[in-house]
């Protein structure tokens, strides 16, 4: 029996061909304890790998968010159970854009949270990217 639940399980050969990748990862882990760690999300259609709203931080974030809340809710937990966000913006002028998006899926949560700018993300079109760490509620 598998200690860990892995939601939606991906190898980067499909995920990224042009990088000559072959890992094996996913986009969530749901640990015994019932916390959920969410890979890092971008503007990504997770069925397609379409790359969406190049150009707006903002929008990407938004994408990033709805992605967090699709996978939250596939492990059983949901946006209020959110503990820990780590965003990633390639220029700090996105701040502003990113964090306007991400706070409206995250009010009264209180999250920490760490910010960090960085010089790239894994695809040139990618702004933002936003990882979370939730926990799963004990039935009532």
């Amino acid at each position: 029996m598998p200690v860990h639940t892995r939601i939606r399980p991906f190898n980067t050969k499909e995920t990224y061909p042009e990088q000559k990748l072959n890992n094996d990862l996913c986009q969530a882990v749901v640990a015994r304890g019932a916390t959920v760690f969410v890979r890092g999300q971008i503007a990504q259609d997770l069925d397609t790998r379409e790359s969406l709203h190049i150009g707006d931080a903002g929008a990407q974030a938004r994408k990033a968010m709805e992605n967090i809340k699709m996978l939250l809710e596939e492990a059983g937990s949901d946006l209020s159970h959110i503990c820990r966000v780590v965003v990633y913006l390639i220029d700090i002028r996105y701040r502003e854009a990113v964090y306007t998006e991400m706070g409206k899926y995250l009010q009264g949560v209180f999250p920490v949270s760490t910010g960090l700018v960085v010089s790239a993300l894994a695809r040139p079109e990618w702004l933002v990217e936003i990882e979370a760490t939730a926990v799963i509620p004990d039935e009532a």
